[in-house]
């Protein structure tokens, strides 16, 4: 994954494309396993990120034929909490998916940079990233790859990125194209690892991992080695310490090892908020309303240097600490905005 460098990313290479449709390209923010983001441009100035397709899956038909279907799912999504699909190249090469430009850091980047999140700020995240869920789920998609790469945080709060597109790497008769699988193993549902379906309860064990994650500053499931890892996922507990209170006992239900018996994304949200049924609509509404924002919302952790403006939808920054990758992808508040109450606490933003 490439490092973005100014403004505009990193510079355009020799060969990269200027434009794309009515889409004119800035620089490079990212390249994983599915292709290269660029920062691109329309034709009125707003920024946009865009994915290009890698040409070698872009010339296998049956990938063609998933990256479609995919695609076309991902624009139904709802826009809260989430990096919409605005436009797409389907048919003619280069394939490209189109989505809104999201400026501010991934939470795996704050995270490694200031530390875990505080109080509402975490409370808001967990909000925020099943607000998210419940609108991915409600197009019919399962996610199956959300980690705190894949998890930016807004000046209107979190969003996710990157939803559904990675079963477009899927194979008909195994895990993925290759035999391995993609995402980051810390994040990855049990079920998975068992070869059962995945399902919108492995995205509640992947919430789980994050919010974890975004509460203790580590994932929790870390290990030294990648068997290490996906064996603790399988078989052992989570590692809570340290995770606040007003999250944990919903954090652990959702890393429950059977689907069948964890939390769906409303049931998050209904423990979460903790006055009856939560509409997300609304919850995404006041987010935005309350959200402190990413830089504030570390304000008691002196920043490091970072050289890393803006994240974007469809790159991932990299792996966190503690975790390997597999599949080749590689000032607390005393006073608490109005908006949601977590079980046992306070009113949170």
């Amino acid at each position: 994954m490439t490092t973005q460098a100014g403004e505009n990313g990193e510079a355009l290479r020799p060969g990269d494309p200027a434009e794309l449709g009515p889409y004119r390209l800035l620089g490079r923010l990212g390249r994983g396993g599915m292709g290269t983001v660029y920062l691109g441009e329309e034709r009125d100035g707003r920024r946009v990120a865009v994915k290009v397709i890698n040409r070698e899956l872009a010339g296998e038909g049956a990938f063609r034929d998933r990256f479609r279907r995919e695609v076309t799912a991902a624009r139904r999504v709802r826009r809260f909490c989430t990096a919409p699909v605005l436009d797409a190249e389907l048919d003619h090469d280069p394939l490209y998916v189109v989505t809104e430009y999201i400026e501010g850091p991934s939470l795996e980047k704050a995270v490694a940079e200031r530390g875990p999140l505080p109080g509402s700020d975490l409370e808001g995240l967990a909000v925020g990233v099943a607000t998210a869920l419940a609108a991915i789920h409600g197009a019919g998609i399962v996610h199956r790859d959300l980690k705190p790469a894949n998890v930016l945080l807004s000046s209107t709060g979190p969003r996710v990125i990157d939803f559904g597109i990675a079963r477009a790497l899927d194979a008909a008769d195994g895990p993925t194209r290759t035999g391995q699988f993609v995402g980051t193993p810390s994040y990855l549902p049990p079920e998975l690892l068992r070869g059962e379906p995945v399902t919108p309860a492995s995205d509640v064990f992947s919430w789980g991992s994050v919010v974890a994650y975004a509460g203790t500053g580590s994932a929790p499931f870390a290990g030294a080695t990648v068997p290490e890892i996906l064996y603790r996922v399988a078989h052992a507990e989570p590692r809570l310490d340290g995770l606040d209170p007003a999250v944990r006992e919903v954090v652990a239900a959702a890393l429950g090892k059977d689907p069948r018996n964890r939390p769906s994304v409303q049931d998050l949200l209904d423990r979460l908020v903790g006055h009856g049924r939560a509409d997300p609509a609304r919850l995404a509404e006041t987010l935005k309303a309350t959200w402190h924002g990413a830089e504030p919302a570390f304000a008691q952790t002196p920043a490091r240097p970072s050289h890393t403006p803006a994240q974007v939808s469809g790159h991932s920054s990299g792996q966190a600490p503690g975790d390997a990758v597999a599949g080749g992808e590689e000032t607390r508040r005393d006073a608490r905005p109005d908006g949601f109450a977590a079980p046992g606490a306070g009113r949170s933003g």
